[in-house]
């Protein structure tokens, strides 16, 4: 499993900090929900602070975008370097087939995030073209939200739209992700997960991050 800490949840005061904490701890990925204001009515990171955070840290960007026009970043974080992974919403983007195809011209696996009311079906035109989907287990926008449950029928169903493809599709599960529900969403076939105030809230990171990682079905 695929461990990507919501930085969104920790200590923005002191972002250094917590960065140096996530690399100790081993963290996998860094998820970034980059926010415009308008998709959602937050504003977060904005490109000057991604690269900011990309002069002291090297660990792989995972980039949320809840953006009402995600193809104007595509550029600007491909320069970042290391970047991995980058979603956006579908609704969001006109030209979504030309656009994943973009994404992954530079090398990163481009994904579309799927909100807990927005049918898995919308995929199907693309499901040959998505590397991943990223399963909105709560709306977007805020931080700390309860995990939504029809998260489970939307992973199943989109096991199912595997087998029109030679390989898995990837599946990240962003939303109240914690160590209880971790190994239900691994056994339902997730390969990624974000977690934010599970991972911040908690005392030893690298403990909560292993928790994720490899869960059991003790911790129901």
């Amino acid at each position: 499993m695929i461990i990507s800490p919501s930085i969104l949840a920790g200590n923005l005061a002191n972002l250094e900090l917590e960065l140096s904490k996530l690399a100790a701890a081993k963290a996998d990925l860094l998820h970034i929900d980059l926010m415009d204001g308008h998709y959602v009515p937050n504003l977060t990171f904005g490109l000057p602070i991604l690269k900011k955070i990309r002069e002291v840290n090297d660990i792989p960007f995972d980039v949320h975008l809840m953006v009402t026009n995600p193809s104007f970043y595509i550029d600007e974080l491909a320069a970042l370097g290391n970047v991995s992974f980058i979603s956006w919403h579908p609704e969001t983007e006109y030209h979504n087939h030309r656009l994943i195809n973009k994404v992954k011209q530079y090398d990163i696996s481009a994904g579309w995030a799927i909100n807990p009311a927005t049918s898995i079906d919308i995929v199907d035109p693309v499901i040959h073209d998505l590397d991943y989907a990223l399963i909105m287990s709560v709306n977007p926008g805020f931080s700390g939200q309860s995990f939504i449950s029809n998260a489970y029928e939307k992973i199943r169903l989109l096991r199912e739209k595997d087998k029109v493809r030679e390989k898995p599709i990837g599946i990240e599960v962003d939303g109240g992700v914690n160590d209880t529900n971790a190994y239900y969403l691994q056994q339902a076939g997730v390969t990624m997960l974000v977690a934010g105030a599970y991972i911040f809230k908690s005392n030893n990171y690298s403990e909560a991050i292993d928790r994720l990682k490899f869960p059991t079905k003790e911790n129901r």
